[in-house]
């Protein structure tokens, strides 16, 4: 702890002691404020971002921060703000000063390596729109994808025509590439959510032409993220769980 000093109240006259806090310096050593020498004492009747901190000098460093200006709250109810002396520091010898970081040494790494950007191909054909939702995956972080065998539907979508496009499949995930004319259903939303539930992986979407309102909604209930195929080859997220994909990775 830092010094102590007799304080008295100016509302109700009471004595108390109070001891300024010591703080962490960035260099290891401790710093307190000096509080100052006639322990001046101020009644808080407002609060201002200004006046709540009090620049302190490390004695071991010299590097000045700001830390919390000491405050003291009297039984009679009011909160009392002591003086200090500006950019001053006690010295606290609790602890040795951490040994500074040689500069040939780098950091910890903390996070990970941001991907290269993704390398778009160019969607003329059904089969170009499952290459390319097949390099997103394995682009987001998703290892060994390759078709599932499921034949690819290339045609005009009509009520009851089943669950359109092609499926994908990883250690770690299942995907369809609808490349049809009309938006994903909500059924094939389900479906692919069922698959993913079924086999314990992340579910994702493809659509060529986007998907339907209620198939929309129900993805962003089930946590599934939605892509739309842009025929640059560049896939663009639509819901809120494929922008979390897309920035957090496999």
């Amino acid at each position: 702890m830092g010094e102590g000093a007799s304080v008295c109240c100016p509302s109700c006259g009471s004595r108390h002691t109070l001891t300024a806090s010591v703080y962490p310096c960035v260099c290891g050593a401790g710093v307190a404020p000096t509080l100052a020498g006639d322990a001046r004492v101020e009644a808080v009747t407002r609060r201002a971002w200004a006046d709540e901190w009090v620049t302190v000098r490390c004695a071991a460093c010299g590097r000045a921060d700001q830390w919390p200006r000491p405050e003291l709250g009297c039984p009679c109810g009011a909160m009392l703000r002591v003086a200090v002396e500006p950019d001053t520091a006690e010295p606290v010898a609790a602890e040795e000063p951490a040994p500074e970081r040689p500069s040939h040494i780098p950091l910890p790494r903390t996070a990970a390596a941001p991907r290269p950007g993704f390398r778009p191909v160019t969607i003329r054909t059904a089969r170009d729109a499952v290459t390319t939702a097949a390099l997103y995956l394995r682009w987001l972080g998703f290892k060994s994808v390759v078709e599932s065998g499921e034949p690819l539907d290339t045609g005009i979508r009509t009520p009851g025509s089943g669950t359109p496009g092609v499926g994908l499949r990883g250690p770690d995930v299942i995907a369809r590439v609808d490349p049809t004319t009309g938006p994903a259903s909500l059924r094939s939303v389900e479906c692919l959510w069922l698959d993913g539930m079924s086999a314990s992986t992340r579910s994702v979407y493809f659509s060529l032409a986007g998907y339907a309102d209620d198939a929309r909604a129900r993805a962003d209930d089930l946590g599934l993220p939605l892509f739309v195929l842009d025929l640059t080859g560049a896939p663009q997220p639509v819901n809120g769980p494929a922008d979390e994909l897309v920035s957090s990775g496999a």
